[in-house]
């Protein structure tokens, strides 16, 4: 039953072991039939990045991620989900995000996901500021247009 399952959201530092998350999630169940996955990794925006810092005001960030994950559980027949955002100084090639759907079949692990994915990157509250490789400090980074208007085609009938 989709409304039985309950997200495991996570704001952390330290990295994460995506093959870990995945078995954690999947073990015993036999009722799992598709499991997605996406982690994003941080750029290095052709050599120019050193680091990506993230900020976050804790316990916000969680109840607004926990918030969309609620309605992608009552969205999709999800039978896990797991979300994992990192804070943070973040260096390129590392983990920042990882979501991890898993449903019977891989259509809904696939959209819940999907949909996931685009809200945590146009509208969940963290900051990013970069930090460049010649030493000095980038400004802000904005949400891009392109990552709003994906996020916003999921509050149109049939998204």
């Amino acid at each position: 039953m989709a409304g039985a399952v309950v997200p495991a959201i996570r704001i952390q530092r330290e990295d994460f072991d995506v093959a870990a998350e995945i078995a954690a999630l999947t073990r015993g169940r036999a009722d799992i039939g598709a499991v997605v996955t996406f982690s994003g990794l941080c750029r290095d925006e052709q050599g120019a990045l050193s680091a990506l810092e993230l900020e976050h005001y804790p316990g916000m960030a969680e109840a607004e991620i926990g918030r969309i994950a609620a309605e992608a559980v009552e969205r999709w027949p999800l039978q896990g989900l797991t979300i994992i955002h990192r804070h943070g100084k973040i260096a390129p090639g590392e983990n920042i995000v990882l979501v991890v759907a898993a449903s019977s079949h891989r259509q809904a692990a696939f959209e819940a996901a999907n949909f996931l994915m685009d809200y945590l990157k146009s509208r969940a509250p963290f900051w990013k500021k970069e930090h460049h490789a010649d030493g000095s400090q980038g400004g802000w980074v904005e949400a891009k247009e392109a990552d709003d208007r994906a996020a916003d085609r999921w509050t149109k009938p049939g998204g």
